[in-house]
């Protein structure tokens, strides 16, 4: 079974990937924010990352960046998904390490399509 971390800190957020991710077969790790993000990514070592960009602490930027240069993660596509939509912010992602940019309000069918695109 593929397995999806999820890091966002908005309750109702998770709540509709954790229902999309279910539904489609895949285990979902929650993380409230990017440094919980980062070190369940190193314990768990997920098939896919799902990362909000604008959190407390550490952002998903900064967590994106981490995690896909980190020498036990950086084979793991981190999606990033956001309300964020300029086009600066979708660069700015890529450059992070992150292979996709969606933004919020994710539609099912896109998110499915993404995470199998990145996945092969």
């Amino acid at each position: 079974m593929t397995t999806v971390l999820v890091v966002d800190d908005s309750p109702s957020e998770m709540a509709r990937f954790r229902d999309i991710l279910a539904k489609n077969n895949f285990t979902v790790i929650e993380a409230s924010n990017g440094e919980e993000g980062c070190a369940k990514a190193i314990e768990h070592l997920p098939d896919v990352i799902l990362m909000d960009i604008v959190m407390p602490e550490v952002n998903g930027f900064q967590a994106t960046r981490r995690i896909t240069r980190g020498k036990t993660t950086s084979h793991i596509p981190v999606i990033m998904v956001s309300t964020k939509n300029q086009e600066t912010d979708r660069l700015w992602g890529k450059r992070q390490g992150a292979r996709e940019y969606l933004t919020k309000p994710i539609q099912e069918q896109e998110l499915m399509r993404v995470i199998r695109s990145v996945m092969e």
